[in-house]
């Protein structure tokens, strides 16, 4: 029995106790399958709604349009937008519409689609990306216009990003709040075929797409007429299903199996713009991390050389702080940034009433100073936290490290009985801080509970007051500062990511014109 074979009576059997997500596609005979190995961030999506997902998938690309395209230099470009104006004031936004546009259950395309379909952020778990939007106000059948309870600077990153793609509202409200679990449609190159939580996503070609954005050559239905999206939660699984052809791309080579990739003549491997950084997260609501002092000497304790020469082979760079260097809300006061001092970390501790022992192990009160790591199994985030106890072990810190797979991960940060994590993030855009630092969203994705009133206040004023994209980075700057002056998570390592396509089989464009590969790269992708 082939690999192939095998996964698919796998997926039968395990069809008795997984979700399978199906729409009413007709049987019909595809082409060869394009087999898609996700990256670790995308894995444990529960369903494919993007209007109330916290985790998407490339999938999410593939299936919806939204009506701003975005490119790999942070360029806004048209899709289901034709044109936009913005008034002077900020407060007005006008959109003409893509005519002959039809989601896959043949519903059109239209201004009223709009109507609805912004209105269904209210009260979700995306409600910030609309927030701003007063009203949708239809001007014809294809032409919309926002008008704005205030000036939002970062309006047409959101209208890119796949938390603003659009469904079919039509699907969307005959599923009756079970959409992305028994159904998901949209405008997108690609229909839903079937998904397997925590498996597979199947996807075919919607034969009748013609609408591709600007930034791919091909604006019709992709030469790839079967995609299947697996879900790997092992590293040296993923690495091996592409070594050994059992998968076409790789999204995310693990950054030890580069080497061995390299080395093969069949894959050819990208680095994609950096867009993200793996970073050390506190329970700030409980001890000892509640305590500010204590968060500090773990801060100056880690060293992120090590991390970025023996863990990542000096692939990336260090991260002293949060968002992504690119990112202009990153260019902090130099006396913030998150840097290694282990003397400071040991006067720091003493100062807590945490002291060494003969053994080097602090006490206090007859307790030792012992703590809870956890981390995913992924080979690279677990020898993060192996390399971090050893640096705490030498303040006087015990570590025990606990590890899970992704999926569980997330779960357990959610339930927050924990102490401090590995983890990891890929976002291109400064909203990331609110996304995960916001006293209104713990205890998810705000997993840290940090709520603390400064930072609140400095929050809302990034969200909320900024009437141009230069106030908003400044806004956003002062954020940021505050977040590394109260040493709410320890930044280790900002990340090149990495795919890897097997050349034998698939043919990428020479320039994918995305920051990540999905509907742009695959409209243009051909068979060998």
């Amino acid at each position: 029995m082939n690999r192939r074979d095998f996964l698919l009576s796998s997926a039968a059997f395990l069809l008795t106790t997984q979700t399978l997500l199906s729409t009413s596609l007709p049987v019909q005979a595809f082409g060869p399958e394009v087999v898609i190995v996700l990256s670790s961030d995308e894995t444990g999506a529960p369903h494919l709604d993007p209007i109330r997902a916290t985790v998407l998938s490339v999938a999410a690309d593939l299936i919806y349009d939204r009506l701003i395209a975005m490119s790999d230099q942070h360029t806004f470009h048209p899709h289901l937008a034709e044109s936009w104006q913005e008034s002077e004031d900020g407060l007005n936004w006008t959109f003409q519409l893509k005519k002959n546009v039809l989601f896959h259950d043949g519903e059109p395309f239209n201004a009223d689609t709009i109507v609805w379909w912004v209105r269904q952020f209210a009260n979700s778990s995306n409600q910030h990306v609309s927030e701003a939007i007063e009203k949708v106000v239809v001007i014809d059948e294809h032409t919309v216009r926002f008008e704005m309870k205030r000036p939002d600077p970062n309006l047409l990153y959101n209208l890119a990003s796949y938390f603003m793609s659009i469904p079919s509202p039509k699907a969307y409200e005959a599923a009756n709040g079970n959409f992305g679990v028994t159904e998901a449609v949209g405008t997108g190159p690609y229909k839903l075929e079937n998904f397997i939580v925590g498996q597979e996503t199947v996807l075919v070609a919607n034969e009748d797409y013609a609408w591709g954005s600007e930034l791919s050559e091909n604006k019709g239905a992709p030469a790839l007429e079967r995609l299947v999206l697996r879900e790997i939660q092992d590293a040296s699984t993923s690495f091996l299903e592409m070594n050994t052809g059992g998968a076409d791309i790789l999204l995310g080579v693990p950054a030890e199996f580069i080497p061995q990739m390299k080395a093969n003549s069949e894959i050819e491997l990208r680095n994609m713009p950096a867009t993200g950084a793996s970073y050390l997260q506190f329970n700030t609501s409980a001890a000892p991390f509640s305590d500010p002092q204590i968060r500090q000497a773990v801060a100056c304790a880690v060293d992120q050389e090590p991390i970025l020469k023996a863990v990542f082979g000096g692939s990336g760079a260090v991260a002293h702080q949060f968002l992504a260097s690119s990112l202009d809300e990153s260019k902090v006061r130099p006396e913030v940034l998150i840097r290694p001092d282990v003397e400071k970390a040991k006067l720091l501790l003493d100062k807590a009433g945490w002291k060494a022992g003969t053994d080097g192990i602090r006490t206090k009160d007859g307790a030792p100073l012992k703590i809870q790591l956890w981390s995913t199994s992924e080979t690279a985030y677990k020898r993060i936290a192996e390399i971090v106890q050893a640096q705490l072990r030498n303040i006087g810190f015990v570590v025990d490290v606990t590890l899970f797979d992704s999926a569980s991960m997330k779960d357990a940060l959610r339930k927050g009985d924990y102490q401090m994590a590995v983890s990891h993030y890929d976002w291109d855009n400064a909203d990331i801080l609110s996304w995960f630092f916001s006293g209104d969203s713990i205890p998810h994705p705000n997993s840290t509970r940090w709520n603390d009133p400064r930072s609140e206040e400095l929050r809302k004023d990034a969200e909320n007051t900024a009437r141009n994209w230069q106030e908003r980075v400044k806004k956003f700057t002062a954020y940021h500062e505050n977040l590394l002056e109260n040493f709410v998570f320890v930044p280790l390592h900002e990340f090149e990511k990495t795919i890897a396509i097997n050349t034998g089989r698939i043919v990428l464009p020479e320039n994918i014109r995305s920051t990540a590969l999905g509907g742009v790269a695959l409209l243009d992708a051909k068979w060998q």
